[in-house]
């Protein structure tokens, strides 16, 4: 997979050198000449000195056959930007936006070039919510500007899906499963797996099906 990351700030270049150790192909993009000059000697990653915000720059470090870009600089209007262009001049299939001012994540959409827009504030609060949330549903991350959530469940001791399988509890076309963890045991649903108490439930919803999924995995007094 090639991963095209616009941003060689902290966050930028961690992502890049676990990419690089992923065995992926893994290409920083960074405007700041010295920036540049102080990481190339050290770094393991292609780094192109030039801006993502200029089309003929995007061109000649070759984002075409990009799979995945990444705008994760430090600035919101330069991420949407960046992914603006990857989306819509270069059709890179995934784009992954940096949101560093909360307040701006509902400009972090598919209008925008954006796929998965990450929010750290955002992904803090539901990871603390998940700790402690027993019985309610906890959005986790947003796919799509917010037409896909990952969200999870833990299931109280009185949840109808309680000792139910996953067949029986006819969810939503749009809506799925995707893991259950039970423990310190990662589960792979399937239609027939009964879930029990105490049960991490994570799932792919849609905003027309998160109610159903909250009935039939919480109950309606919840």
């Amino acid at each position: 997979m090639k991963v095209v990351i616009a941003g060689a700030g902290a966050v930028g270049t961690f992502v890049a050198s676990d990419l690089k150790a992923a065995n992926h192909e893994v290409l920083l993009i960074e405007r700041n000449v010295d920036l540049v000059a102080r990481l190339r000697p050290a770094s393991d990653v292609e780094l192109f000195l030039g801006d993502a915000c200029e089309v003929s720059d995007l061109h000649e470090a070759g984002i075409s056959d990009a799979d995945v870009m990444v705008a994760a600089t430090g600035e919101d209007q330069v991420n949407l930007v960046i992914s603006l262009l990857a989306k819509q001049e270069f059709a890179v299939p995934r784009v992954v936006a940096r949101i560093n001012e909360p307040r701006n994540k509902w400009l972090f959409n598919e209008s925008w070039g954006v796929d998965v827009s990450v929010s750290t504030p955002h992904i803090l609060t539901g990871l603390i919510e998940e700790a402690f949330s027993v019985g309610s549903l906890v959005r986790l991350l947003e796919f799509k500007g917010g037409q896909a959530h990952l969200i999870e469940v833990t299931l109280a001791e009185d949840s109808p899906a309680k000792d139910r399988s996953i067949l029986d509890l006819e969810f939503p076309r749009d809506a799925t499963i995707v893991a259950v963890v039970r423990g310190e045991q990662v589960v792979v649903p399937r239609g027939d797996t009964v879930l029990q108490g105490g049960d991490e439930v994570v799932g792919l919803t849609t905003p027309s099906s998160e109610d159903a999924v909250k009935r039939i995995l919480i109950g309606e007094t919840r």
